[in-house]
């Protein structure tokens, strides 16, 4: 059975690279729809499925009314919402198997956006002037695949012909290929992991299997956090056991690791299990030495290098009271059941007793923010052990057992499914 992918993309100005797409997908196979997000017109040199006019009416704007106003932002800005809302009632609808769009810089924000709108491993493709740059914006927690374009997209040549042509054939490779079967349906847990807290993580992760939970591990890297707020958000997660908040530290030091002001936004909001742990809020990550800010090396701050392209830098007392308040903060608007778990004895493996990391005094700053801060009735659980230990990993399961048990998640897992 033929599959329909859904191109998307700005016909006005890139209507010819859009065509050579639809062609090249065609002679695969494959059915056609496409979605016009160019705030200026169209094109005539394929069917346009769906033009701006009905992208922008899916939020109640006039595209006349913006054209009149000749304010290319607020077209976008505009263009940026609606496009989601229709893709994703699109899919929902069955109206198609994959997606695929070309762009630049805006136009790559607008066809992710709606890409971001679809679920997990639904076939996602974007031709992008910006791919070889960071493009965490872009994908976020999302599976976005993401071609360079090398030359700009901006017309035919013999290196977009290439480019386009071997798009073509990744996205139609992702559709025909039918994933493996799931399995048993196992009720899912979302961990979170670093390299400094390894050991703990994969004795939770054993234990949680030995009791019939699939765990998913994410590494803390900006990236593995977005994408497992996702995954809560998408509704497919029946517990979050958050070992690893190391994220925000980089959040309020610019480390390159951050996982933005969303993170641990996700379990309370859709009222799923909650355990957070202050797991490597010890350090903020940096590239090689010589990529610490000049704010940082003037101040004279602790720096280990992990290896050559990774530096870590110690957080001090204030930083460490700021996540305190944020972590209480955002327990205290969960929906669902929550509890923090505390290290005494260190919150990565160099925390510990003795080893460079080990600051009492910063810890302490951040366990007292969050006790000054959290609502009664949070359990804050405070043990006298790294984080790696053995026995705190059994706690942290323990706890983790235990917030699963106040909630029934056979609703929940069947609503998500639904």
């Amino acid at each position: 059975m033929p599959k329909t992918i859904c191109i998307i993309g700005a016909f006005d100005t890139k209507g010819e690279d859009h065509a050579f797409l639809r062609q090249e997908l065609l002679k695969l196979g494959h059915q056609v729809l496409t979605i016009n997000v160019g705030a200026l017109g169209t094109t005539t040199l394929f069917p346009v499925d769906f033009e701006a006019s009905t992208v922008l009416k899916s939020v109640g704007v006039d595209l006349d009314q913006l054209r009149a106003q000749g304010d290319k932002g607020a077209a976008m800005k505009a263009l940026d919402r609606g496009a989601p809302q229709l893709v994703q009632e699109l899919y929902e609808q069955g109206k198609f198997d994959g997606i695929i769009g070309m762009g630049g810089s805006a136009g790559s924000a607008i066809i992710s956006s709606a890409m971001r709108s679809l679920p997990i491993g639904l076939p996602k493709v974007l031709v992008s002037t910006v791919a070889s740059g960071d493009v965490s914006f872009y994908v976020r927690g999302k599976d976005i695949a993401i071609i360079p374009s090398i030359v700009d997209v901006t017309g035919l040549n013999r290196i977009s012909r290439l480019i386009y042509a071997r798009a073509a054939g990744a996205i139609s490779g992702m559709v025909q290929n039918a994933p493996p079967p799931i399995g048993a349906d196992r009720p899912i847990i979302t961990a979170s992991m670093f390299g400094n807290t390894t050991d703990c993580v994969n004795t939770c992760v054993k234990a949680l299997s030995d009791k019939g939970f699939e765990v998913l591990v994410f590494h803390a890297t900006g990236a593995g956090g977005r994408a497992m707020e996702t995954l809560v958000a998408d509704g497919l997660v029946e517990g979050v056991l958050d070992i690893t908040t190391t994220e925000w530290a980089d959040e309020l030091c610019q480390g390159v690791f951050s996982a933005g002001p969303e993170r641990l936004d996700a379990p309370g909001q859709r009222g799923i299990p909650h355990l957070i742990v202050p797991g490597c809020v010890d350090m903020a990550n940096f590239g090689a030495p010589s990529t610490v800010p000049e704010k940082f090396r003037q101040a004279k701050r602790l720096l280990y290098e992990w290896n050559p392209s990774v530096t870590l830098m110690r957080t001090n007392v204030d930083e460490n009271r700021q996540m305190g308040e944020i972590f209480a903060k955002k327990a205290n608007a969960a929906t669902g059941p929550v509890a923090f778990l505390i290290p005494l004895r260190g919150v990565s493996m160099l925390d510990g007793d003795g080893q460079p990391f080990c600051d009492r005094e910063a810890d302490r700053a951040m366990f007292d923010a969050i006790k000054a801060k959290v609502k009664p009735g949070i359990p804050l659980v405070e043990v006298d052990l790294n984080i790696n230990d053995p026995a705190f990993s059994a706690k942290a399961v323990e706890m983790m057992l235990e917030l699963i048990q106040k909630q029934d998640l056979t609703p929940r897992r069947q609503a998500a499914k639904d």
